[in-house]
């Protein structure tokens, strides 16, 4: 049966028209006026948009996609697909040990995935969850594949082994290759290294995306430096996750890349402050690649503890996205530990006061309680206004991502806020996009750059991932002190055709899928 979304205006990044549209199968078949006919099912969509569904370039669901408060909160914000495996640490290849070890306060466990490859992964996907899953082979979980915890640099048969796994991804429908350069075992890889793993991601048309070297900000230009070098020596297009700093570096860094003659896009989200495990900033790389339970020992050991303060805390002082400051300036998000539950939504900084003890003791007691689990929302030293942000969106490289981690009693609310807020802040409120500007940095861009085939328009023979919108009352909910709050302003919502979302209210239909990289006229 013909489902006719009516009486609604299609935005897509042609532009807006008045229009019903007429969706069979997974695919809309139909868009004009009085194209409706008798026996076909209506949705109302009088006073709203239809969009193609939102595409969120950077996402930690990666263990999380059968949850259905996550699907709520994704799909209430218009978000139909996601890209998965970020960051170098995820589930595929192998058998997901290093994951649920390093990255579990991140991406969370996965609960249907028993290993394999990344055919495997996209396979435990289609039909168990309503939104669409992209995914990016993780360096990370290659080198601990192949290289097992070694912080040395890998050679070249171990290049080489991980680089045929980056090949077998790619054909296994792999979208591209992750790397996480402030985390472990990232860190450790060099740029030649990386290089070699992007050749195949090249040679496929895949992309490079990179949580870059450095931590962001004053630091940005080392890791642009570095991506750029990547992609002259691979010839791999690239893209840079979250990419959070003022906007004059943002600009200039972009500018330097395409100089450099990358083929480069960025996401950047809504908010100001980013949100990691606590261990990454404070605890010395070479540490969190021991075993967890060495790891304890070591933060247990009175003497121990002292090296770190005297020989390592230091360095955290001097970071320059932190600082001395850095206790007050990390909040609390996820504590897997009941000892500690009282402290989550605190600083460091207030948390340590109340327990009468000082911060980095503090900190070292939360990591062992939690056996390194824990994450935290992190501030930065210049808290840009709107108007700076704006002038980020505005670049013509940018493209949507949250960089949502839903794991925590604390989190972040990009995981919940970040693309209702895109349209109210940067659509309604500003005018920074208009809304076809929208549907291209959030929808049509992602999709086409990343291979996810006919979605990201509302036209006839693409993909019926379609989203209603409220232009008037599209909203996030989430804030800092409150950040569980749902998107309010997008009620209905469908993929490949079959309405997942009405009214609020998750449907029972499981129509997603894990998408293959496929052109859009593959």
């Amino acid at each position: 049966m013909r489902l006719v979304l009516q009486g609604g205006t299609v935005v897509d990044a042609a532009g807006m028209r008045k229009a019903d549209v007429v969706v069979e199968g997974e695919n809309i078949i139909d868009v004009g006026e009085d194209v409706a006919r008798s026996g076909d099912r209506t949705i109302d969509c009088t006073g709203r948009y239809v969009l193609p569904g939102f595409v969120d370039a950077h996402s930690h669901v990666d263990g999380l996609l059968a949850e259905e408060s996550v699907q709520l909160a994704l799909l209430r914000q218009g978000v139909t697909s996601i890209v998965a495996g970020q960051d170098g640490v995820s589930y595929a290849p192998g058998d997901g040990r290093y994951a649920s070890e390093y990255f579990a306060a991140i991406n969370g466990p996965h609960p249907s995935y028993a290993g394999g490859g990344v055919a495997e992964y996209l396979s435990a996907v289609d039909g168990a969850t309503r939104l669409n899953a992209a995914y990016l082979v993780p360096g990370g979980t290659l080198r601990w594949e192949v290289c097992g915890r070694s912080t040395a640099q890998a050679n070249a048969a171990e290049r080489g082994a991980m680089a045929d796994l980056v090949d077998q991804g790619m054909r296994d429908g792999a979208v591209g290759l992750s790397t996480g350069l402030d985390y472990v075992p990232g860190i450790f890889a060099d740029a030649d290294e990386i290089a070699r793993l992007c050749e195949p991601v090249a040679r496929a048309g895949g992309v490079y995306v990179t949580h870059m070297r450095g931590g962001y900000e004053a630091n940005s230009a080392e890791g642009i430096d570095e991506i750029a070098a990547i992609s002259a020596a691979s010839g791999v297009r690239v893209h840079v996750s979250h990419f959070h700093a003022e906007a004059h570096v943002v600009l200039q860094q972009l500018d330097a890349l395409k100089r450099a003659g990358a083929d480069a896009t960025f996401d950047a989200y809504p908010y100001t402050r980013g949100c990691t495990l606590l261990g990454m900033p404070l605890l010395p790389p070479e540490l969190s690649a021991r075993p967890v339970d060495q790891v304890l020992r070591i933060l247990s050991d009175t003497g121990e503890r002292e090296r770190l303060r005297r020989d390592w805390f230091p360095e955290v002082d001097r970071k320059a996205s932190l600082g001395p400051e850095w206790p007050s300036m990390i909040t609390l998000a996820h504590i897997p530990s009941a000892e500690y539950s009282w402290a989550h939504g605190l600083t460091v900084a207030d948390a340590a006061e109340r327990a009468g003890t000082d911060a980095i003791d503090f900190a070292l007691d939360v990591l062992a309680a939690s056996r390194l689990q824990t994450n935290a929302v992190m501030s930065v030293r210049y808290d840009r206004p709107v108007s700076e942000l704006a002038r980020i969106f505005a670049h013509p490289g940018h493209i949507g991502g949250s960089d949502g981690i839903f794991i925590g009693a604390h989190p972040h609310p990009r995981a919940r806020g970040t693309f209702a807020r895109y349209l109210r802040e940067y659509v309604r409120e500003t005018s920074t996009w208009s809304w076809t500007d929208a549907v291209s940095h959030l929808s049509a861009a992602p999709a086409m750059r990343f291979s996810l085939g006919r979605r990201g328009r509302v036209a006839p023979g693409w993909v019926a991932d379609l989203i209603v919108v409220d232009p008037a009352s599209v909203a996030d909910t989430a804030t800092y002190a409150s950040p569980l709050g749902d998107a309010v302003g997008i009620d209905d919502v469908l993929v490949a055709g079959i309405p997942v979302l009405a009214g609020r209210q998750l449907l029972p239909e499981m129509p997603g899928r894990g998408l293959r990289r496929e052109s859009a006229t593959g």
